[in-house]
């Protein structure tokens, strides 16, 4: 159901897509909950939490789905990401590995075809910068090339975690009302974000 042209209140879908370590988890926890762990348990199947939003007058409300990086997940990701109006895509500036993998995520949403889809390339865990395997130069080169925006974070120190989701929001905001992606647009009070767990067998 589609609201009219002032719809305070959009639902989004937001998904989150990388390698396994590449600290998926850590950044939604950050952000939902400002928390951050040291050792984070690997994601079983797909971990869901809520967030609103104040963007220009107007709350948005993400749905957020945070996937399994291992490969034996990686046959249910569509499931997380067909309409969704977000999709971000990490890897970990330590290893070379987790770039070339998000690569792969980012041909396997272009080939879904949704011109609509706002797509960001995240470099995390810039905290580690003496380990980087990853140039920035290199991360934002690609996206580039890709037409992604790209941010470099950590969700140890929360730089750049708030500011990612802000822009992502705002993109969003601005699909509105045309509501490409299905996203609800609908009366809702803003809500603290929570999680559960699904998908676990």
């Amino acid at each position: 159901m589609v609201g009219g042209k002032n719809s305070k209140n959009i639902q989004a879908k937001l998904v989150l897509l990388g390698d396994m370590g590449t600290g998926k988890t850590s950044m939604v926890m950050r952000f939902v909950k400002g928390q951050f762990y040291d050792y984070q348990e690997s994601t079983i199947g797909a971990a869901f939490f809520t967030q609103v939003l104040s963007i220009n007058k107007r709350s948005v409300k993400f749905d957020i789905w945070d996937t399994a990086g291992q490969e034996r997940y990686h046959s249910l990701a569509p499931m997380y990401y067909r309409g969704a109006a977000a999709a971000v895509v990490i890897y970990d500036i330590t290893t070379m590995v987790s770039f070339q993998r998000a690569k792969k995520w980012i041909e396997e949403l272009q080939k879904q075809g949704d011109p609509h889809l706002v797509m960001v390339l995240v470099a995390n865990k810039a905290d580690l910068d003496t380990k980087r395997e990853v140039q920035i130069e290199e991360g934002k080169r690609y996206a580039t090339e890709n037409g992604l925006q790209f941010f470099e974070t950590s969700a140890k120190t929360a730089e750049n975690i708030n500011e990612l989701f802000y822009e992502i929001a705002k993109r969003v905001a601005q699909a509105s009302p045309s509501n490409p992606n299905g996203m609800k647009l609908h009366s809702e009070t803003q809500e603290k974000g929570r999680s559960s767990f699904c998908c676990t067998s």
